[in-house]
């Protein structure tokens, strides 16, 4: 098999649809054995693997739960001998409202369980993993929301992908010299299921400069090639995909 990434292995998180599914599919095309995650969505994640046939597999797992993350992790480094990629892309764009305690303190917890612990603790054991196999790649996917901060009802979410942004960086800048490179894609809107909403005739797409969404295939392009480590000197780097609307 040819490819940027033939004969690597590598796990993908929420993989099931949105940015995760595209980058399974881009991954598996220039070559790699990937390990589909998902959490919920079983008809979604075994619809992507009957679309890429072999060098694929199905790992379900709940990332809110730590020893799930464990387990996950485990599954996916059997199945090959060892896993040289991990890319986190799994998370979700959840609430944390201010005006109720309940609603505040669940949010942040939520936030913090899925959005920063569940990466971070997968990027631990990668690392470890890293180690025997003399070296591997992370790929986290945080947001815009990790420079500029999110809206008033999501102001966990940016504290939380603004977090793991900082935890690439650290990772990059600590493990370099055991050849484990780190890096952050911080994609604005993006056509998954949170934008699914939007109408093309919607005034928020004017102000976009592009006029349009980011297709989730122009981030899985852009995480493809980073996993192929064909960058090595970019690691630590955050790679900014919104269609020049957030540009720093």
């Amino acid at each position: 098999m040819s490819g940027m990434l033939a004969g690597k292995t590598v796990l993908v998180t929420g993989a099931s649809r949105g940015i995760g599914r595209a980058t399974a599919v881009a991954l598996h095309r220039e070559g790699a054995h990937v390990v589909l995650h998902y959490g919920n969505d079983k008809d979604s994640a075994q619809a992507t693997a009957d679309r890429l046939g072999e060098r694929v597999k199905l790992v379900q797992g709940d990332l809110r739960d730590p020893v799930e993350r464990k387990r996950v992790w485990s599954e996916a480094a059997e199945w090959r001998g060892g896993v040289d990629v991990l890319v986190n892309n799994a998370g979700a764009w959840l609430a944390s409202e201010l005006d109720d305690d309940a609603t505040w303190e669940q949010g942040w917890q939520a936030n913090y369980e899925l959005n920063l612990m569940a990466p971070a603790d997968l990027c631990r054991v990668a690392i470890l993993g890293f180690r025997k196999l003399g070296g591997g790649i992370i790929v986290n996917v945080t947001s815009r929301s990790a420079h500029r901060g999110d809206d008033a009802e999501h102001l966990a979410y940016g504290a939380a992908k603004g977090g793991l942004l900082a935890l690439t960086k650290g990772i990059a800048r600590g493990y370099a010299k055991e050849n484990i490179l780190a890096y952050a894609v911080a994609p604005g809107w993006v056509a998954t299921d949170i934008s699914a909403h939007i109408s093309p005739d919607d005034p928020m797409l004017a102000g976009l400069p592009l006029g349009e969404v980011t297709p989730p295939e122009d981030v899985a392009e852009v995480i493809t090639f980073l996993a192929s480590g064909r960058s090595r000197h970019t690691t630590g780097a955050t790679i900014d995909i919104t269609g020049a609307d957030y540009v720093r």
